[in-house]
């Protein structure tokens, strides 16, 4: 072989190397560290935020929520409103297809939203959609939803990220198994789901969005340990990681290959009491646990400066919430109020928390010391969602073990009426819904359905109010925390980041 030969041999063989190495290394793969396991892919059924942020890789609903929790149209281009409040008339955006090649259309509407309304099929999220009614396809892009009664937050409903369209050809193969073979009309669609290690979705072709997903797959990785999380994009084995252990948060940001983003929250951290238990049942204990927690001081030890001492039972941005004065910290006050209500002495109860990651597990040490200076001794457990699945959501108030329960919740919908209800009606005792603290009070009640009732702002704001003003001074609850979102990703990771209700957005991610 001459050198000349050689070297076009070289030339030859380096371009057809590199050709075939051309797609390993144009592939936009993304691995997102997340903070625990996903319980199931039917929107519908899951009570976790999580599981239902990672069904949005294959799912959209009629409408959705931004960045800064308002409204906006997906699957839905307009709609209208009865003036009696019953009717929602809404138009359907057309030429969609389903993952599966069938049409999205208003039957396929009306399929989604009768299996959701119906009882019988006791989906965990049945009490977002028991208004309705009856939901009728007028024409293939025109649905009708008629409501029992009068529901001013049901576009919120129709917002939420539970609400989505599943294939009706998919539910009709797989019935309850739909969980296991998500099929919707989203960027991506499923490609391998590992149960006890990851899901990985990949980009659906047909997707009706031009030019959109950017992204080749994603591989959503439950990693409980917040350690190993910031550890692995630190390594590139993941690109986005959520949510980020807060002492390791200086240290990412010095990463120069690393961009750490703390966004606005509307998770609500809190601590719930049995009151329908003793000691708890006694108002002066209540109070006086919430004395003993000096929340300036949590923020701190457990969040790192990332959250701020709840001002109410509502996050502040979370429409009609209402805002009153921390509870300020005083053990000598929780003494005296202990003593007042029979415990000079204080008590053992146990304190179960909705998550076991490590920032859970800090919250549960610091609340376990600061209950123990004014005499309450408290036994800890930090639960996985089995745990939580099986001990608190799906036990009533007669055998429920519950007592004290530091947990977090979302108003997905952004309105004051899925802040309050889930968590404080008296029909939303689990396993109904998440009123942990089994609270009751007929005016409560009252308040929150007359809000739903009326059209008028003011007076939905009164109703809200009146209804936050007494749940604050019955205090059945430990308000904690509003946190902020820590998350971290590759800087060459764009358009990929945490929602408000700490879902994901990731429609326009992109990898450079």
């Amino acid at each position: 072989m001459t050198l000349n030969m050689h070297t076009k041999w070289l030339l030859a063989a380096g371009l057809a190397s590199s050709v075939l190495a051309a797609p390993a290394f144009a592939a936009k793969d993304v691995v997102v560290a997340v903070a625990s396991n996903f319980t199931t892919l039917d929107p519908y059924d899951a009570n976790d935020t999580l599981s239902q942020a990672v069904a949005k890789s294959f799912y959209q609903g009629l409408f959705g929520l931004d960045k800064d929790m308002k409204l906006q149209n997906v699957l839905a281009e307009s709609y209208k409103v009865s003036d009696d409040g019953l009717v929602y008339t809404i138009k359907l955006r057309s030429g969609v297809k389903f993952q599966d090649g069938t049409d999205f259309n208003a039957e396929a509407v009306k399929i989604n939203l009768d299996r959701a309304s119906n009882p019988d099929n006791h989906l965990k999220r049945y009490n977002l959609y028991k208004a309705i009614a009856k939901t009728e396809a007028v024409d293939a892009s025109t649905v009708k939803i008629t409501l029992k009664q009068p529901f001013s937050a049901f576009i919120n409903i129709l917002a939420h990220p539970a609400t989505a369209m599943i294939s009706p050809a998919a539910l009709k193969k797989y019935g309850n198994d739909i969980g296991f073979h998500p099929v919707g009309t989203g960027p991506y669609q499923l490609d391998t789901w590992n149960q006890t290690d990851f899901v990985k979705v990949k980009k659906f072709a047909g997707y009706w969005k031009p030019g959109l997903p950017k992204l080749d797959t994603i591989t959503w990785r439950p990693v409980v340990d917040n350690n190993t999380r910031a550890a692995m994009l630190q390594t590139g084995e993941a690109q986005f990681a959520f949510p980020i252990p807060y002492e390791q948060a200086a240290r990412l940001e010095k990463n120069d290959k690393l961009d750490l983003v703390a966004s606005p929250s509307i998770m609500q951290r809190y601590i719930s009491m049995n009151v329908t238990q003793k000691p708890f049942d006694n108002p002066k204990v209540r109070e006086a646990i919430n004395y003993a927690i000096n929340r300036q001081a949590l923020v701190k030890v457990a969040f790192a400066g990332y959250a701020t001492p709840a001002e109410g039972v509502v996050p502040p941005s979370i429409d009609f919430a209402e805002k009153f004065k921390p509870w300020p910290y005083d053990p000598a006050k929780a003494k005296a109020l202990l003593k007042e209500a029979g415990f000079p002495n204080g008590f053992t109860t146990t304190l179960w928390s909705s998550h076991n990651h490590s920032t859970a597990q800090k919250v549960l040490q610091f609340t376990q010391q600061q209950l123990a200076q004014v005499g309450i001794k408290v036994k800890v457990t930090a639960m996985d969602a089995g745990q939580r699945s099986a001990e608190v959501e799906g036990k009533g108030q007669a055998e429920s073990g519950v007592r004290m329960f530091y947990t977090g919740w979302t108003a997905s919908t952004g309105e004051a009426d899925w802040a309050l209800s889930p968590l404080f009606a008296s029909q939303n005792w689990p396993p109904t819904l998440f009123n942990t603290a089994f609270y009751s009070n007929p005016k409560v009640d009252k308040d929150l359905t007359n809000a739903l009732k009326t059209t008028h702002r003011d007076e939905k704001a009164k109703l809200y109010k009146d209804a936050q003003d007494t749940i604050w001074k019955e205090s059945p609850w430990v308000p904690l925390v509003v946190e902020k979102l820590v998350s971290a990703h590759s800087k060459n990771l764009t358009g990929f980041y945490v929602m408000p209700d700490t879902g994901f957005s990731f429609d326009e991610a992109d990898l450079k």
